[in-house]
């Protein structure tokens, strides 16, 4: 099959009968084999029986119903480990997303060598007070991850090469950071296209502005699990080290300063009446809590079943050393 389509939803109703025709129009006109998998996330309007419907009337359109809502990135991952296709497409289901960019996505993939390609909504429909902190939220992501040729991480449309899908684990909100996520797991030929975005048509929009902060939260967890997920020691134990070594030096120079005053006659204050004296032992106690942190950290990832799972492109006369 040559494309996967898949549309993650929560009560969008109204708009996927003419997403479906649209999809169709553009596959058909292009001699794609393709399937296009709805995958609703709980919806409480008719979204599900309106998949039921499209999906009796054509046998491309294939759909998986959560019980309850549980997010994008869940309903991206059911999707991913469902599909058949050689390239994947996701898309948003409020018609924002174009299916008229499938081709050149799909082309990119196939011909360009691209192991994924973000779509860039270069003019944007949205208020200021979404445009906004959408572009700071991108700078940030830019700088940490370390691909800078990517304008819009969060952008619903994208065209994936089937492997990248398939050796990536999409939870949580990540679905922000899926490129990010794709180049942790060694997939860095990432490309990007400026894409159309039209006005929201029905309904409104399922996102509020808590997602910048917990998006920043979910940039700080990926960077740290890919600089430090199998090493906690380099990190924790490190920063406890240094901290337990300044408490100790200060701790020092407190003793050694009233020691000094002591024999030379000059006047001088118990170590326990000193603030700093306090203030290194915290420093010494937190040291050590980061040091034991790192240490039970290390623990866990040596006992882990996926500490020597490593990424594998091609492999020539060789065996895997089982008897």
């Amino acid at each position: 099959m040559d494309i996967s389509v898949i549309v993650p939803l929560y009560n969008e109703a109204e708009s996927l009968p003419e997403l479906e025709a649209w999809i169709r129009r553009v596959m058909e006109q292009n001699g794609f084999s393709y399937e296009i998998l709805f995958i609703n996330d709980g919806s409480t309007d008719s979204s599900w029986d309106v998949i039921k419907s499209l999906s009796d009337k054509s046998p491309n359109v294939k759909g998986v119903c959560f019980r309850r809502n549980y997010g994008k990135s869940p309903a991206l991952n059911t999707g991913f480990i469902r599909e058949s296709g050689d390239v994947v497409i996701t898309m948003d289901a409020d018609l924002q997303d174009s299916p008229d960019e499938i081709p050149e996505l799909y082309r990119m993939i196939t011909s360009e060598g691209y192991d994924l390609v973000s779509g860039w909504k270069q003019k944007r429909y949205d208020p200021l007070s979404k445009t906004i902190p959408t572009k700071l939220f991108n700078a940030t992501a830019r700088k940490v991850s370390g691909i800078t040729n990517l304008h819009d991480f969060n952008c619903g449309l994208k065209a994936y090469r089937n492997k990248v899908v398939k050796h990536i684990e999409v939870y949580g909100d990540m679905h922000r950071y899926i490129p990010y996520l794709a180049k942790n797991a060694g997939f860095n030929r990432i490309g990007e296209k400026v894409v159309h975005h039209q006005a929201r048509k029905y309904g409104k929009t399922k996102f509020g502005l808590d997602r910048f902060v917990n998006g920043y939260l979910d940039l700080a967890t990926l960077w740290f699990t890919a600089k430090f997920g199998i090493k906690p020691m380099h990190f924790f134990g490190l920063l406890g080290s240094l901290m337990f070594i300044l408490g100790f030096l200060a701790v020092a120079i407190v003793g050694a300063t009233k020691l000094y005053n002591m024999y030379t006659g000059q006047p001088y204050i118990l170590v326990t009446d000193s603030p700093y004296f306090y203030l290194s032992l915290v420093m010494m106690i937190l040291g050590t809590q980061l040091f034991l942190t790192g240490f039970l950290g290390e623990l866990i990832v040596r006992n882990s079943h996926r500490r020597n799972d490593y990424e594998i492109e091609e492999e020539l006369n060789t065996t895997d050393g089982k008897a």
